[in-house]
């Protein structure tokens, strides 16, 4: 593939804990004997992105992408150039709000035919958070129909993760029941919930009141402080709390001792951060987009930016900083499709 002269980079700072973007030229990507460089096409934004500029960090964000192969390193095989992959990027390393990104190979799957770069951009990291939440975590058995009778209730469904973790549950086979506004209960009833609840009430009287029984796992994908002492109280026996979120202070989760149950905390990055397991991630991906193809999950994208410009990141960014955004934010980069 012809490449571009330069490759330049988006910036995410904080100010008066606003999101501000800037624009600069940064280095063509080191691309080692395991790397993949990609000529970036589609991108997403993610809460992380956000927690990562307020803790200081000065790399270009990113962790979604989708694009064309440039090259490959002198270990790689099963690439070629101007192929369409996608994949959730590495930690430590330059992100995909860029022309270009180069990553390990081990993270890289080809993309399922029919679908835009800007909806595949909606699935690698929400995907594979809700695919280790649920099944490496949780313990749920990750196959068609498999956790039959048994109920999982997540707290903010209509979220980024929430939206394909639901979808990931229903495939399963449990029962999903997840909070959110109700003007986002048709989003719900869409990505699979089974039981809708208005997270303004009470949760524990509004789940109670469905005649379930208790949730062998409880996914709070929101603050988990507030939610806390109500999932340890509602969770069944020897069943799971998980979160995705950083607590704000100390949790309540005395409750669970007695119920032998366990809590879980789930960050997609900590396998590349530690160099554990790295393949298990493409691995998942590829699940996800066997999926995809076979119509069993679909993307989550809401809102397409056709151009990632300081304008159109610094809006996406202020989206997800005004909260309650419903599924995911994509963006159009480059000229390639």
């Amino acid at each position: 593939m012809d490449m571009a002269e330069t490759n330049r980079g988006f910036f995410i700072h904080l100010q008066d804990k606003k999101a501000v973007v800037t624009e600069q030229e940064i280095p063509m990507p080191v691309v080692g004997p395991d790397d993949v460089l990609v000529a970036v096409s589609g991108a997403s934004v993610n809460p992380v992105d956000l927690k990562r500029a307020a803790s200081g960090d000065q790399q270009v964000m990113g962790f979604d992408t989708v694009g064309r192969v440039v090259r490959t390193g002198a270990n790689v095989s099963g690439f070629s150039a101007g192929q369409k992959v996608f994949f959730a990027g590495e930690g430590q390393r330059q992100g995909s709000f860029a022309r270009y990104q180069s990553v390990t190979s081990k993270l890289v799957v080809a993309t399922p035919r029919g679908f835009e770069s800007t909806f595949l951009a909606s699935l690698p990291l929400t995907g594979i958070t809700a695919w280790e939440l649920l099944f490496e975590k949780m313990g749920y058995t990750a196959s068609a129909g498999a956790n039959h009778g048994q109920v999982l209730l997540v707290i903010n469904g209509a979220g980024g993760v929430g939206s394909i973790l639901t979808q990931l549950a229903k495939w399963s086979g449990l029962t999903v029941v997840a909070t959110a506004s109700p003007k986002n209960f048709d989003w719900l009833t869409a990505n699979g919930v089974d039981h809708a609840l208005d997270y303004h009430q009470d949760l524990t009287t509004a789940y109670q009141a469905l005649n379930l029984a208790a949730p062998t796992g409880v996914a709070i994908l929101y603050q988990p402080v507030p939610y806390a002492q109500v999932a340890a109280d509602l969770v069944a026996y020897f069943g799971h709390v998980g979160s995705i979120v950083e607590p704000s202070g100390p949790l309540a989760l005395a409750p669970l001792k007695n119920k032998s149950a366990s809590f879980d905390f789930e960050y997609m990055s900590a396998k590349t951060d530690a160099g554990v397991n790295v393949a298990s991630q493409g691995a998942i991906l590829q699940q996800l987009a066997d999926l995809l193809q076979s119509g069993a999950i679909r993307p989550t994208a809401t809102r397409t930016f056709p151009v990632l410009t300081t304008e159109t990141l610094t809006e996406g960014l202020h989206t997800l900083q005004a909260g309650h955004a419903v599924g995911k934010l994509t963006f159009h980069v480059g000229n390639l499709q």
